[in-house]
């Protein structure tokens, strides 16, 4: 459920930060009278986001068992494709993020309400089509049962919350190393759904090694017990994974998360800029 709970959080509070900074700024320039078309294209987004998971889930109910295992699998990589990508741009890009949508705000306003009605529906759609995706692939990862769901939905509860009260000034937190963070621990969980789509396309017999068990600790941590649920609802743990899903979480795992910090260390550590240039910037500031 945690790691489900992350997953809603993050992506979710991604989405109510970039509708923030949106409505913020067309208030601020004085436009109010443009909220509706933006909140309109939020709608879309959002709905456009649920018919896409609900498609996933109901499209393949009817298939056999070896073509739904097939494209569970293959979506499970390309999942964790999409998250992986998202979470190294944000960690590159969320510094420039409010300038790059106010800029893409104001050649919609000059565009007209169809712009308008597009930018936003843009701006949120790939979040969510992103969430949703990874959302049905790691909520089948872990498991049946309503507890995968709910933690999808208190996350995704919790990030609104989050992005009104950020709106409202009355909460301050360090959204770099928020990101940061929560990338890492979202590559764990990526780690998990790309060893569970491997599973599946073993069981569907486009990978070989079934059989192939590389340990079995059923009898020490039982699917069915608090911690086994505990570790599979958090890490997508299989206490009797195949070689090939061994060695592919651990070939994911462990370079991913070293680029991902190791790129965070040099990034935000930058070099001591030169006298004339930090005098420039605070010329800058007081002058704004």
């Amino acid at each position: 459920m945690f790691s489900n709970y992350l997953i809603g959080l993050r992506e979710g509070l991604e989405a109510s930060l970039v509708v923030c900074i949106l409505i913020a700024y067309l208030v601020k320039t004085g436009n109010k009278d443009k909220l509706g078309p933006l909140w309109l294209g939020v709608g879309l987004a959002a709905a456009l986001s649920l018919a896409f998971g609900a498609g996933l889930e109901f499209g393949t109910s009817e298939l056999t068992f070896q073509a739904q295992e097939a494209i569970g699998g293959s979506l499970s990589i390309v999942s964790v494709g999409l998250v992986t990508w998202m979470v190294f741009w944000m960690k590159r890009t969320a510094r420039h993020m409010k300038a790059e949508l106010q800029d893409k705000l104001d050649t919609a306003l000059a565009m007209g309400t169809g712009a308008l009605v597009t930018t936003a529906f843009l701006a949120v759609g790939r979040e969510g089509l992103e969430t949703s995706l990874f959302v049905w692939r790691s909520v089948h990862a872990a498991g049946d049962g309503a507890g995968p769901l709910v933690g999808v939905l208190l996350g995704i509860g919790s990030s609104i919350l989050l992005g009104w009260l950020f709106y409202r000034g009355a909460l301050k937190i360090n959204l770099s190393k928020f990101f940061t963070w929560t990338g890492g621990m979202l590559v764990v969980v990526a780690a998990g759904v790309l060893a569970y789509g491997v599973h599946d396309l073993q069981e569907a017999e486009f990978l070989p090694g079934l059989m192939n068990k590389a340990f079995d600790v059923t009898a020490a941590v039982p699917p069915d017990s608090w911690y086994g649920t505990l570790l599979k609802g958090t890490f997508n743990f299989q206490p009797d994974p195949t070689w090939l899903q061994a060695g592919v979480w651990l070939a994911y795992l462990v370079p991913t998360l070293l680029l991902f910090f190791g790129v965070f260390a040099r990034t935000t550590a930058p070099a001591p800029a030169p006298a004339s240039a930090a005098a420039s910037s605070s010329e800058a500031r007081s002058g704004s």
